[in-house]
């Protein structure tokens, strides 16, 4: 039941519905970090999608893993705030991450931020997949992916994000998740999983050790449950779904 984004056929609903996409955006966490979630999703051979922030060693690790596929995750925020660390315009800011995953055809931008112009050059660029919209599935609303007004690019909305959920307050119920009839993408980030993130304040809290890993481990949560939780029960419930009907 688990998918990639670059999977999902417009033209086929049978290429997402009753599908589970596992996203990560892995916003400049430390290998440690990162290793933690792959050796996750290797454990129990499952297909995902990274949205890579920077250049590390473990991109060759995931290039390896047929399952994972490579998305960009840029950060225009600099852009927006006159600071040209990663180009000096949107066209500048793409080639700078396009030139760490040329194979990238997905993208979901950092803060999830986009404009027209934004998506007509992801376009032209040759993206084809661009997850920049979150509807929490509190809201009641089915979503699915739809086309964008450039031929052959295609906008896939997600429905859960391990911060956004926290944000609310939502319930862990990963049955209801499952039982949702529209598209199911879900967003994590390899920080709240190592984290085991219940509440933002334990993220923040960890800010001072992100790259010190074994002062990090120190603010792990062990307690009560949390996203790392969240999605071992989710991988779990599928798969003795599977095993059941097969």
């Amino acid at each position: 039941m688990f998918s990639k984004i670059v999977d999902i056929d417009i033209g086929c609903s049978e290429s997402w519905r009753e599908k589970i996409f596992l996203t990560f955006d892995i916003d400049w966490c430390s290998d440690e970090v990162l290793s933690y979630t792959l050796d996750i999703l290797e454990k129990y051979k499952i297909k995902a999608t990274f949205f890579v922030t920077h250049k590390t060693e473990l991109l060759k690790r995931m290039r390896e893993n047929s399952n994972i596929e490579l998305g960009i995750h840029p950060n225009f925020n600099p852009l927006l705030n006159g600071d040209f660390r990663y180009g000096k315009n949107i066209k500048e800011v793409l080639a700078y991450y396009k030139e760490m995953v040329p194979e990238a055809v997905s993208v979901r931008s950092h803060s999830l931020t986009t404009n027209s112009t934004i998506s007509q050059q992801l376009s032209r660029r040759g993206f084809r997949y661009e997850c920049n919209q979150i509807i929490p599935h509190s809201s009641g609303v089915v979503i699915k992916p739809y086309r964008h007004w450039e031929s052959n690019f295609i906008t896939v909305p997600h429905f859960w994000e391990d911060d956004v959920h926290i944000l609310y307050g939502d319930k862990w119920s990963v049955e209801s998740y499952l039982a949702y009839e529209g598209i199911k993408v879900f967003d994590f980030h390899p920080i709240h999983l190592f984290l085991n993130s219940e509440k933002l304040e334990r993220y923040e809290n960890a800010r001072v050790s992100f790259h010190d890993f074994n002062n990090l481990k120190i603010f792990q949560n062990r307690d009560v449950f949390g996203t790392e939780n969240f999605l071992i029960e989710m991988i779990e419930k599928i798969n003795k779904k599977g095993k059941n009907n097969g």
